[in-house]
């Protein structure tokens, strides 16, 4: 079953009075469940395809579509609660909350929806991912692999359908990158989240069900992993 679907977006940029073309009538549908990895060199378009398939940045043309609701046009204020229970965001910097400790970062995204169980939630995903003894803990206290732990603890405590992540080991040594890619693939097998992660490693990408090349703003391959 399709759950997120691109039909031919565009997205071109305004540079120094030059028009620069992003992504060039990319169309791409993510199954339930699937691992899809978007992989490109850098300007290829797959972090702003990212964007425009999490209602992060809207296409120039073109239409996105969740399940059967075209989200294209939403208002922000629609968008947000969207984005909030739908879609869960791992980035390379981890965007964690300075001032708040590990388990109110992780529990942050329930609480702005009012969930009452926020807490027990946020108590049994860190638990999940080894992070019991850091809960009270702040972001400056934890090592890399930790906040992005931290940070895959918080995106999934909605129990979104999709989790988008880009790069997400790309500020990670060797072990704590494989640790995390281990983890983002144990969530996706059990839970059955759809996951879209953009990278440009082909170790990561050999570990996906399916892999889109992106090059000069278009998909130049498609290829399933059996």
């Amino acid at each position: 079953m399709t759950v997120l679907e691109a039909r031919s977006v565009s997205k071109t940029y305004t540079i120094d009075n030059r028009a620069m073309t992003v992504l060039d009538t990319v169309s791409l549908m993510v199954s339930e469940g699937e691992f899809l990895v978007i992989k490109g060199e850098s300007g290829s378009g797959k972090s702003t395809l990212l964007s425009i398939l999490s209602g992060l940045d809207r296409p120039d043309s073109g239409r996105v579509l969740l399940g059967q609701r075209d989200i294209t046009d939403l208002s922000e204020d629609e968008l947000a609660p969207l984005r909030n229970t739908s879609f869960g965001f791992v980035f390379q910097s981890f965007h964690l909350i300075p001032s708040l400790s590990v388990i109110e970062n992780v529990m942050f995204p329930a609480e702005l929806r009012g969930d009452p169980q926020a807490r027990l939630k946020a108590e049994q995903l860190l638990g999940r991912v080894g992070l019991t003894a850091r809960m009270n803990s702040f972001p400056h206290q934890l090592s890399g692999g930790e906040k992005q732990r931290c940070a895959i603890c918080r995106a999934l405590i909605n129990e979104p359908k999709i989790l988008f992540a880009d790069e997400p080991t790309g500020n990670l040594d060797l072990v704590n990158g494989r640790a995390v890619l281990q983890l983002l693939q144990e969530l996706n097998r059990d839970s059955r989240i759809s996951l879209v992660l953009v990278t440009h490693s082909q170790e990561i990408a050999q570990s996906a069900d399916r892999v889109v090349t992106l090059q000069d703003g278009r998909i130049v391959t498609s290829s399933d992993h059996v």
